[in-house]
């Protein structure tokens, strides 16, 4: 079984929410600019007892992408 790599998984959530905070700060720039996907009203799941809800919604930007690249190159010098 292949072993994960936990802080490459680390560095690439920062990654995004760091190129996410930098997309909101530059709101009027290329840097906000992107595409939305995922579910946009939520799945309910009545079990009678419980009802659970599912939801999942992505905003990828240009900012969010260099923010995974960053990490990966910072990856790279940290291994």
């Amino acid at each position: 079984m292949k072993r994960v790599n936990w802080l490459l998984i680390l560095l690439v959530l920062i990654g995004f929410v760091l190129g996410t905070v930098f997309a909101q700060i530059f709101s009027g720039t290329i840097l906000n600019y992107g595409q939305t996907f995922g579910l946009t009203n939520p799945v309910e799941l009545d079990l009678g007892f419980m009802i659970l809800t599912f939801g999942l919604k992505f905003h990828i930007t240009i900012a969010g992408i260099i923010g995974v690249i960053v990490s990966f190159v910072v990856y790279r010098f940290i291994r």
